[in-house]
């Protein structure tokens, strides 16, 4: 097991399947104590379990970013077990039913109720743990996003899903992306470092299995934003094959 993250302590929002639990997996095995951030406890404690497993050390914490009594719970966790947080992955993020007509054919309901999670969860989980991120000595905020989120690629009739027009969901990640820019320039004078991570088309229950990328791909930039060093960047865009455009 690499131990480059060693001593450091990880939150995963909806770790317990998907690309948020590769995400884990991954920090985990380089030595960082992860947090499984899930809804449902018991599913939390299972994938916890299963990581366990692996000689990761991982806990469950109960956390559902559309209701701010859990993460206000969990920030205290936290901060009564670790006294402060090293990265935070704000991987949580849905896609509705709703979503699948034509952008001007998309009930107002569905906006908010994918922007409840995709963004307004966001901005909560950050805005309640970043205390607890100020106490680490390099924090590390990575906002999962979508190539669906590029106003540039969303603009250009060559893009690869040019004709996948989601207007809940594209434009919620679009959202998170400007949080990551605003946010970046405020903490531009700290420690801390927010990027947004795009996973590419990954396999996964979001999009019933249709990605053709594994989950060990999809996690692979958000993996590196969360272990970037001192001199990394902040305020950007990624794949891991480099910039995105916005």
């Amino acid at each position: 097991m690499s131990e480059d993250l060693k001593g450091k302590v990880a939150l995963i929002t909806g770790a317990n399947k998907g690309i948020g639990y590769e995400i884990a997996r991954q920090l985990g095995s380089r030595g960082a104590t992860v947090l499984v951030g899930a809804r449902d406890i018991k599913r939390g404690e299972e994938a916890a379990n299963k990581l366990r497993l692996n000689e990761i050390d991982a806990r469950s914490v109960q956390l559902d970013v559309t209701d701010q009594k859990t993460i206000d719970s969990a920030a205290k966790q936290i901060e009564s077990e670790f006294g402060k947080l090293d990265i935070l992955v704000n991987n949580a993020g849905i896609v509705s039913d709703g979503d699948r007509l034509p952008p001007s054919q998309v009930d107002i309901e569905t906006l908010r109720h994918t922007y409840e999670t995709n963004v307004f969860g966001v901005f909560a989980v950050i805005k309640t743990l970043l205390p607890l991120l100020k106490k680490s000595k390099a924090g590390r905020i990575v906002n999962l996003s979508s190539g669906l989120g590029s106003l540039t690629q969303n603009s250009d009739p060559n893009y690869e899903f040019a004709n996948a027009k989601s207007l809940a969901y594209n434009s919620s990640k679009t959202a998170v992306n400007a949080i990551t820019v605003l946010l970046a320039a405020e903490l531009k004078d700290t420690s801390i470092k927010v990027n947004a991570a795009d996973p590419g088309f990954t396999a996964t229950d979001l999009n019933q299995h249709q990605g053709y990328r594994t989950v060990e791909q999809g996690a692979i930039a958000a993996v590196r934003l969360a272990s970037l060093p001192d001199d990394g960047s902040s305020g950007g865009f990624f794949d891991e094959n480099g910039v995105v455009p916005w």
